[in-house]
């Protein structure tokens, strides 16, 4: 997605061979234009495949979810990092490791919002590990709906997470895919 691209290249700060931080306008700041354009670029992408949820981890991945939802005419649920008061009780849960922040988290989502009869698509900012997306896949199993892909906005490319998803049969669609931030500079993977 050219707008995406154009957009990390021109915002993005590159803090290490493995860290890019885009909060201008993905993940502590929203350039709402920019996210719409990402809710519909998904949409297309997914439009065959009879999402009624879309799934996604708080808090970098609810706007790109959001947007992406109000194009499918769906609702956006997002699994909770950490559990508040009014949480508590019939929960799909999962553990999920942020090497990032060198810190693992208890996700959680309310079983009154992804039934047996849902087909969810899972949203999320960025795909390095997979450890974010394989921790909502386990509580879209754990819930019996059927996972019908994952959309990713931005793909760490060099990292292992596609292999990882892709063993298992997971369709993954990635809005923009670094293929390396070697000396500062971002470079992407060229499209097929």
């Amino acid at each position: 997605m050219k707008a995406l691209e154009q957009k990390i290249l021109e915002e993005g700060k590159v803090l290490s061979e493995s860290v890019l931080k885009v909060d201008s306008f993905l993940n502590h700041q929203i350039d709402p234009v920019l996210m719409q354009l990402i809710g519909q670029e998904f949409a297309q992408r997914f439009k065959d495949a009879g999402i009624t949820k879309v799934l996604t981890l708080e808090s970098s991945g609810i706007a790109p979810s959001v947007m992406t939802a109000l194009e499918l005419s769906v609702k956006t649920v997002f699994a909770r990092k950490r559990k508040s008061l009014t949480l508590v009780d019939g929960l799909y849960s999962a553990e999920v490791y942020s090497f990032t922040k060198k810190e693992s988290n208890e996700i959680s989502v309310s079983k009154q919002y992804i039934s047996k009869e849902d087909k969810v698509l899972v949203i999320d900012d960025f795909l390095a590990n997979g450890q974010a997306a394989l921790g909502l896949t386990d509580i879209v199993e754990q819930s019996g709906a059927t996972l019908v892909g994952i959309g990713i906005v931005i793909e760490k490319g060099f990292q292992t997470g596609r292999e990882l998803l892709e063993g298992r049969g997971i369709r993954v669609e990635s809005l923009a895919i670094i293929d390396s931030l070697v000396d500062g500079e971002v470079t992407f993977k060229e499209e097929k």
